[in-house]
């Protein structure tokens, strides 16, 4: 017993957390899992002490663990017994045959809320498993005909009004956020799998219902691991692999491998990041400048938080270069939409954060600032938080700027839109400005972020 309490106090220390952070943190993941279950704050500090938690916190406990310290962390580690909590990695139930079928099959096992109830808990991929689907998607072989003969026939024209509901949910999340939309794209999902599986269609509508339910999928990936659902985005990540093989759509894949990328890297999984986002940039055919951008900035955000200057650079030289090439011959996919001027510049003057290249990172983030219009609420709180943080760490900090611009971000993100992702860098700006927290402008701006950091 005494063993278990100072397992738990060694996992806690390295993580960095008191005990009712745990406790808060164990609430919001029984929540997110279809859990009616809440811990009361104080008691972590029982098992610290050597008392064994009941069903479920075990297995909650070590799998919130193993996803903080980005390694496994067993019951056998903290000295704890089985719990009948069973425990599975994100990718289960999604080994799958590269078909129609199995696309439709994987689009209903991570859309079914039921899946992450009761006694099962999904664990974040790490290491190899992160790109292990990737690379069963660059090889696996399209359907030849995935035309059905069930049902009533569905026209092209149908699938028209079904993407232009895609298009509103992917815009409603620029200025809500993800925490009001993805209850809204699984709806649509199901809309759209409903059809694909009890109407008759040809194979040129089948493959476009199977590359809109791969980016509703990926859309609500994103959604999750704007959130914080990191391993809720992975499994609708995979899901959407199995739509874009479906389709045919390479361009689709290699964007869902771009944003698997780019949760990689906040996941700490550095490694990784740059191969999802080489594995993106090699299998796509470059038939889309715009495409090929998003490719570009994903790979030199991998470099940057790897800490490879040369390779960012060229990365980022690469998708500026791209703003001159030629329009697409058959158009740009419509959920490249958000790639323009401004979002290339903010994404380079984050790769330069990361390589604490302060003034390049300020001249990208103020173009990135001046060229954006109103359509992109969160990324203007992101790109405020990103220049705050260069005001500060530069050489002579010029605090009043960076509480100003912080401010705007707080503000942001406190009325007007949900992001866990932006407040983890609030929340690292607050972080920054510690050794200022004298200063009453500093102190005050830190009270009035503290409870957006809370959350």
């Amino acid at each position: 017993m005494a063993s278990s309490g100072a397992a738990l106090t060694r996992l806690l220390a390295e993580v960095g957390w008191q005990p009712e952070q745990l406790a808060r943190r164990l609430n919001e993941c029984a929540e997110r899992h279809g859990r009616a279950e809440r811990l009361h704050l104080k008691t972590p500090y029982k098992w610290k002490r050597g008392d064994v938690p009941r069903s479920p916190w075990p297995s909650l406990t070590t799998a919130l663990l193993s996803e903080q310290l980005q390694r496994t962390i067993s019951l056998d580690d903290l000295g704890w017994p089985e719990d009948g909590f069973e425990t599975a990695p994100a990718s289960a139930g999604l080994d799958l045959p590269w078909s129609s079928s199995g696309a439709l099959r994987a689009a209903d096992v991570v859309n079914d809320p039921e899946g992450m109830m009761h006694r099962r808990m999904f664990l974040t991929l790490l290491g190899s498993a992160l790109t292990s689907p990737a690379h069963e998607w660059m090889i696996a072989q399209p359907p030849q005909d995935i035309a059905s003969t069930t049902g009533r026939p569905l026209s092209g024209d149908v699938v028209d009004h079904l993407d232009a509901v895609t298009a509103s949910l992917r815009r409603m999340d620029d200025h809500l956020g993800s925490g009001q939309t993805l209850g809204l794209v699984r709806q649509h999902l199901r809309t759209v799998v409903g059809a694909l599986r009890e109407r008759s269609y040809p194979d040129a509508v089948g493959r476009r219902l199977h590359g809109t339910a791969g980016e509703l999928l990926r859309l609500a990936g994103w959604l999750s691991f704007d959130d914080g659902h990191h391993t809720q985005a992975q499994r609708f990540f995979i899901a959407g692999l199995y739509q874009a093989n479906a389709a045919g759509d390479r361009g689709l894949g290699a964007n869902i491998l771009g944003f698997m990328s780019c949760q990689a890297k906040d996941l700490g999984q550095l490694r990784q990041a740059v191969t999802l986002a080489e594995t993106a940039r090699a299998s796509y055919p470059a038939t889309s400048p715009k495409v090929g951008t998003i490719l570009d900035l994903r790979a030199a955000e991998a470099y940057a938080n790897n800490g490879s200057v040369s390779d960012t650079r060229r990365a980022l030289d690469r998708a500026f270069d791209r703003f001159t090439d030629s329009p697409a011959e058959h158009g740009d996919p419509d959920w490249s939409y958000w790639i323009n001027e401004a979002q290339a510049h903010a994404q380079a003057g984050y790769c330069f954060v990361k390589l604490e290249d302060w003034p390049r990172a300020r001249d990208h983030l103020r173009a990135a600032l001046r060229l954006q219009n109103n359509d992109y609420t969160r990324e203007g709180a992101l790109r405020h938080a990103l220049l705050a943080t260069t005001y500060v760490q530069q050489e002579q900090p010029e605090l009043d700027k960076a509480l100003a611009l912080g401010g705007q971000a707080v503000q942001t993100l406190t009325g007007q839109v949900t992001s866990a992702r932006c407040i983890k860098h609030v929340r690292n700006l607050v972080g920054a400005l510690t050794p200022y927290r004298r200063t009453p402008a500093v102190r005050r701006f830190c009270q009035d972020a503290r409870d957006l950091v809370a959350s």
